[in-house]
């Protein structure tokens, strides 16, 4: 029993972990796609590193090589579904739908639809065990974890917001981009209890997501007038966000058999949030300070964590 406590507690950790890398991750694509001043060529770009790294990886692992035998194997004998393979397309989608929408409601509204979006789902794909771990039943706590963790979020942009830019098309779109990214977590999952392997699941996730996202970009320059930009030079972390992907993706493909797909959430956010703090203190983007709305924010996310009854890491 102490055990399993300390290993949900270990898994609770990585979570958080993973949000920080998530932070990390959204500056240095942030920053490509404003050198490219293109932001689907940047987002191209990053998943496309990532797929190269796998690939290596694949060759020299042979681990990894058997996972995606595993994969071919479960797929001929019907125990994976076609349809569960390109969960990795939802990453594509996700990132074109955010460059479409931050343009018109900004950064802030997006991130608190999109939050809500992956909470809400969150909640549904845990309910039916689309992760392959288990059934989790929808209870009050769960509700309102959810609820706060997108409070917490609310809180933490609260000052800049811009209701004058509020488009609902545009929120329902950012709702809905959200809501593929929790669906995206739950299909990993599934996957992921069939390679046994989490990188192999983190190449099939590379392989789709970069396919939907050249395709998205051919689109874009063909029927779009868009733009091929060249290269912003060799600055390693510009490049850094395809790789932080392959790790991410590895780690919370894992996490989600074991805690649910909300609970991975609840503490992603909370550890995007720190992250976000931590890089906006040491590195600040130009105009933008650290508030105390973000700590605010902070402090909810423990809150919800907490309501939700979910933490191991802080109990003893």
């Amino acid at each position: 029993m102490q055990s399993e406590h300390s290993h949900l507690a270990r898994l609770e950790a990585l979570a958080a972990f993973s949000g920080i890398l998530i932070s990390i991750q959204s500056r240095a694509n942030g920053e490509l796609s404003h050198r490219l001043n293109n932001s689907i060529e940047a987002a191209f770009i990053s998943f496309s590193t990532g797929l190269i790294v796998l690939i290596f990886i694949a060759i020299v692992n042979k681990k990894v090589r058997a996972g995606m035998g595993n994969l071919r194997s479960s797929l001929k004998n019907g125990a994976l579904s076609w349809w569960q393979i390109p969960a990795g397309s939802l990453g594509g989608v996700f990132v074109a739908l955010q460059t479409q929408v931050v343009p018109i409601i900004g950064v802030a509204i997006f991130s608190v639809a999109s939050i809500a979006g992956q909470t809400a789902v969150s909640l549904f794909v845990d309910r039916v065990g689309l992760t392959g771990g288990g059934k989790k039943p929808i209870t009050k706590r769960r509700i309102a974890a959810a609820t706060i963790t997108v409070l917490a979020v609310l809180l933490s942009v609260v000052d800049k917001l811009n209701l004058a830019t509020f488009s609902i098309i545009a929120v329902l779109l950012a709702l809905t981009s959200g809501a593929l990214v929790g669906v995206q977590r739950a299909l990993n999952g599934q996957i992921n209890e069939h390679t046994k392997q989490s990188f192999s699941t983190s190449l099939l996730n590379f392989i789709m997501g970069t396919s939907t996202l050249l395709i998205i970009w051919l689109v874009n320059i063909g029927f779009a007038q868009g733009k091929v930009s060249p290269l912003p030079g060799w600055n390693i972390f510009l490049y850094l966000g395809g790789r932080i992907g392959v790790v991410y993706i590895a780690f919370s493909s894992t996490i989600v058999q074991h805690l649910g797909v909300l609970t991975f959430t609840l503490f992603s956010v909370g550890g995007t949030l720190i992250g976000s703090f931590l890089i906006d203190l040491v590195i600040p983007t130009n105009g933008m300070k650290v508030t105390w709305y973000l700590f605010g924010g902070l402090a909810l996310t423990y809150l919800g964590v907490l309501i939700g009854g979910q933490s191991r890491l802080f109990k003893r």
